[in-house]
């Protein structure tokens, strides 16, 4: 049995988690945002060791984020259980506003759908969604001790002069109805830190508590708690609030805590999980995104909530429940795509019928990306790709790609958004024959989308991509056929891929890496990918060596 937990739980995954526990096991659901299928329940039975158990949200019926801006799509999912059926409600952010006018100029109007889906399994199939509201993001369901049910959520005033982020709104949902009912009553203004969002409801000792994220989601993060006798309120604001940030220090190796739910274990002990991010030492970019930690709080005399150490900030390592260890098989570090199932760590961008952007059958044993759009479309990409776990590892895919001319392309590629990735590609010119070469867009750089020297490559030879990463440091490398590596020699910045890099407007997903492939000329012209590899690693030895390790 271990003694503690190390943080974060969920390295590399994205943030707003929701925890639920049924009997001995517990689910935690976080946020997908603009990639496909939405939403990502993991599994635990000792609150340590996790693995991604489904994604529930996988047909067009239940979400279609096509022409969803970058880092909006799936928001927050909120999961529950009640009376045997699993409760899961998401949000579906279709506009963001005008992120090149900034916030305050361009971002008032906002389109935010709620749904509510169902089902009787945690790995089964859900129903199609139930329709809530579109007055906010962030909706929790709370089940209440006489059976009634009740949706909370952050309210969005749009109107010029007002507070954006205007408090918790609360109103009854009826399950037989399928719908909203009775009036929607504002229970909670927030407090001075502002920006209150991501609500969940509880209840205690006669008490209904009400658990928020204040302060936005950067290095100001927070939870506050209030409580009341009555579920309409009036809410009084703990004495120790914020509950938890990491906003007044610093030097914590886990920053941005904030937006989190509560656990009770089987006997009794009281967990939280939230949202935080590792900053890279050198530069303070997260390029993991925001990861999900968990921490063990402990209730007071007077019914108030702190952390089990009593310093309110998120510790690296916490006291494990008394629980039996349950390790689960770390996944392969190599995909052969022998199945005819996409495994489950990748995903893809926004679109519900994937067979037009790729297939496992068309040529068994390699994954066939269908040349689309290109890497900075809202619409039809095709690109597969898993997420960033670590700050240093190596990611390679060998790839069967012969580009007719210079419309086609296919590779590896580094992904945080349609404006930041790094993308190790093949296409052809007229002059140079096939070839390799890296585009970099760089919202960093006043000339973005800059492609370096083109390296000829044999018509006919399979290909070997590969990117290695230490913290802020990228470089690729390629082979072809069994010929030696050779190095593209530009040393990239990999810190834009990263919640922090410009350009304005929502930055939230975390990097990706993975293999897409684009035919700028509608033909869908192929590429077939017969292995990819996701190798962590402590460092990198080094990383100037004259060829990188096969």
């Amino acid at each position: 049995m271990p003694e503690t937990i190390r943080n974060p739980i969920l390295p590399g995954f994205n943030p707003d988690p929701s925890i639920v526990r049924v009997g001995g096991d517990y689910y935690i659901a976080t946020s997908t945002f603009e990639w496909f299928p939405g939403v990502q329940i993991h599994h635990s039975r000792d609150l340590a060791h996790w693995r991604l158990l489904t994604r529930p949200l996988r047909r067009a019926s239940q979400l279609n984020m096509l022409g969803d801006p970058d880092s909006c799509g799936v928001w927050a999912p909120c999961l529950s259980y009640d009376a045997g059926l699993f409760y899961l409600v998401y949000t579906d952010v279709k506009r963001y506003g005008r992120p090149s006018m900034g916030v305050a100029a361009g971002a008032s109007l906002r389109d935010f759908h709620n749904y509510v889906v169902t089902s009787e399994t945690i790995d089964g199939e859900w129903s199609d969604p139930v329709y809530l509201n579109s007055s906010g993001f962030d909706p929790s369901l709370f089940h209440d001790e006489d059976g009634r049910k009740h949706l909370v959520n952050m309210l969005w005033d749009h109107r010029p002069g007002r507070n954006r982020f205007a408090g918790i709104v609360l109103q009854e949902y009826s399950p037989q109805g399928r719908c909203l009912i009775g009036e929607r009553r504002l229970i909670f203004e927030g407090t001075s830190l502002g920006l209150t969002e991501g609500p969940h409801l509880y209840k205690r000792g006669g008490f209904y508590y009400l658990l928020t994220a204040e302060g936005g989601t950067g290095f100001g993060h927070a939870v506050t708690l209030a409580r009341s006798r009555h579920i309409e309120g009036p809410y009084e604001l703990a004495p120790n609030s914020p509950i938890l940030t990491a906003r007044d220090r610093p030097d914590a190796v886990l920053q941005r805590a904030g937006h989190a739910d509560l656990v009770d274990t089987e006997r009794g002990d009281t967990y939280m999980v939230h949202l935080c991010g590792r900053p890279l030492p050198n530069r303070g970019r997260c390029t993991l995104g925001r990861e999900t930690s968990i921490q063990k709080m402990t209730w007071t005399e007077d019914g108030w909530l702190t952390t089990a150490d009593g310093t309110g900030a998120p510790s690296l390592d916490v006291a494990a429940p008394h629980l039996e260890q349950h390790p689960f098989a770390p996944p392969p570090v190599r995909s052969e795509f022998d199945s005819p199932e996409l495994p489950i760590e990748f995903q893809w961008l926004r679109s519900p019928w994937p067979d037009e952007l790729f297939s496992l059958t068309a040529r068994p044993g390699y994954l066939r990306l269908f040349g689309k759009e290109t890497p900075g479309s809202p619409f039809r990409q095709s690109l597969v790709a898993r997420r960033q776990q670590a700050h240093c590892f190596s990611a390679s895919a060998a790839l069967e790609f012969e580009p007719s001319h210079f419309q086609h392309a296919a590779g590896l590629i580094y992904y945080y958004n349609s404006s930041k990735f790094h993308y190790l590609f093949v296409s052809r010119d007229e002059a140079q024959g096939k070839y390799v070469a890296v585009m970099s867009s760089n919202p960093d750089m006043a000339l973005p989308d800059v492609v370096s020297t083109l390296y000829p490559v044999p018509t006919g030879a399979k290909l070997t991509l590969r990117v290695e990463i230490d913290h802020e440091r990228l470089y690729f490398a390629f082979q072809a056929g069994e010929g030696r590596w050779l190095r593209i020699p530009n040393l990239l910045d990999a810190s834009m891929v990263s919640d922090e890099a410009g350009p304005p407007g929502p930055n939230f997903t975390g990097a990706f890496i993975g293999v897409c492939c684009q035919d700028l000329a509608g033909g869908a012209h192929p590429a077939d990918v017969d292995w990819f590899e996701y190798r962590e690693r402590p460092y990198l030895v080094d990383p100037f060596a004259a060829s990188p390790e096969n």
